[in-house]
């Protein structure tokens, strides 16, 4: 049995006026590329609310209230990093703020490891998850919006 970290998240899914969501694609060197909503684990002594307003700005360069936590998945995974994980993830929808750019995503808030990882980020339709030939997470985004 492998020993796993505890890693409480939050996740965002960032809807724009056309109902689009935001992805962020992973191309890490020991895995396939895979897709995911912007957000990220907690720091020390921070709420899911707190970090979900922080990641979106980190990742987004938006300044949004994350809204409701629209649900919750624990999950085990292994990070990039190569930490087993179990995560307890609590997802936030929230809207693009009124005039934003949805094109003017700002990545200046990366991490290094995210600048060498988080690539490409594009806006998909239900219908574009649909037919997706990569893998996205969480799975069942689709039924999420």
């Amino acid at each position: 049995m492998v020993a796993r970290t505890p890693r409480p998240a939050a996740r965002i899914i960032l809807l724009d006026p056309a109902d689009r969501v935001l992805l962020f694609r992973f191309d890490p060197p020991d895995r396939a590329p895979f897709w995911c909503t912007p957000g990220g684990a907690l720091d020390p002594g921070e709420t899911y609310e707190d970090a979900a307003r922080r990641e979106l700005l980190e990742e987004t360069g938006f300044v949004a209230e994350p809204g409701p936590q629209v649900a919750r998945r624990v999950v085990d995974f292994l990070t990039i990093e190569g930490v087993p994980v179990t995560a307890d993830e609590r997802y936030f929808r929230v809207r693009m703020p009124s005039g934003a750019d949805p094109e003017a995503i700002d990545t200046g808030g990366h991490t290094e490891l995210e600048r060498s990882v988080m690539r490409s980020w594009r806006w998909f339709t239900r219908e574009d998850l649909a037919v997706m030939d990569e893998p996205y997470f969480p799975e069942d985004l689709g039924e999420m919006l």
